[in-house]
């Protein structure tokens, strides 16, 4: 998230990625509450973060769910969106490395398991047969070398993940988009006068979206804000209250389509003009693939 705009653009990415992540949690506790196994609850899991690794892949390529997201969010890095694809993608860097470093962790795990079941079945014998000094002994170094190698292997692995060519940090993905149009508007709204931005929406459950400030001096001023809808037969609906921001930035899905208005007023102002910067957007319905699969079931239904 620190590589995304900090405005209504990253909110939405953020939204979409907390009510994927409570649909999976949802899943999980289902499994659990109607029986299901330690190796069937694995498996969900395995299948989950496979999906988080596709779901990357179509924010990164701008498929699927997220490609009406995508073609919205003006000024994400492009070196961002490219990581997120390759970077797990089948047979990308992840793949690679699996393939590279896997085999020693892998050891290290059939090593951890033998100890575990050593130690079970000397457990389960245990009124009957005891273990020896000798045994004893070997167990310990066992578990010695074990701890010992886990953790050799696990700073080693954390030298080669933070000195990987394709990681990037969030100030050098800023730098190369440096200079690009990121879409923002400045206006000044006069004393005693108001501005407003009108936005035509045609599909319900569209997004309207907005972030501004106001453009400070030597004192810090204030601007009136509030949303109100307008249905086709001119009846006006106030959505968001009047209330004075320095600055903000939201987002609301719409409940019905018409005409929404977003109001800047000034009009309590008797000598001070404001400097605005704003940018506000109407982004048509972001559905799952399985909603869409709904919707076309109920019309061919």
């Amino acid at each position: 998230m620190t590589y995304m705009p900090q405005d209504f653009r990253g909110t939405l990415i953020r939204q979409q990625k907390e009510r994927s992540e409570r649909n999976k949690q949802a899943e999980v506790d289902a499994l659990i509450s109607s029986g299901g196994s330690i190796r069937d609850r694995y498996s969900l899991l395995w299948k989950q973060q496979m999906d988080r690794r596709r779901q990357l892949v179509q924010l990164g390529s701008a498929t699927g769910v997220y490609k009406t997201l995508v073609k919205y969010l003006v000024g994400v890095p492009q070196v961002l969106l490219d990581f997120i694809r390759q970077i797990n993608d089948d047979d990308g860097p992840m793949e690679e490395q699996r393939q590279r470093y896997g085999p020693p962790l892998y050891s290290l795990t059939r090593m951890v398991l033998f100890i575990h079941l050593f130690l079970s079945l000397a457990w389960q014998r245990f009124e009957a047969f005891k273990l020896n000094r000798l045994q004893i002994s070997v167990l310990e170094e066992a578990v010695d070398v074990y701890t010992t190698e886990l953790q050799r292997f696990i700073n080693f692995i954390s030298e080669v993940f933070a000195n990987s060519p394709f990681f990037i940090s969030a100030e050098d993905a800023s730098m190369l988009e440096m200079g690009k149009n990121d879409e923002y508007k400045e206006i000044t709204v006069p004393a005693g006068k108001s501005y407003e931005v009108s936005l035509t929406v045609e599909s319900i459950n569209s997004y309207i979206a907005w972030d501004f400030s106001l453009v400070q001096g030597k004192m810090n001023m204030d601007i009136g804000f509030s949303v109100e809808y307008t249905n086709n037969g001119g009846e006006k609906t106030l959505i968001l209250p009047y209330r004075r921001y320095e600055s903000d930035q939201g987002n609301f899905s719409t409940c019905m389509a018409g005409n929404y208005k977003l109001i800047w007023d000034n009009s309590y102002s008797a000598f001070f003009k404001k400097a605005l910067r704003y940018k506000v957007d109407c982004i048509p319905p972001v559905l799952e693939e399985s909603e869409k699969g709904s919707e076309r079931n109920e019309v061919e239904e």
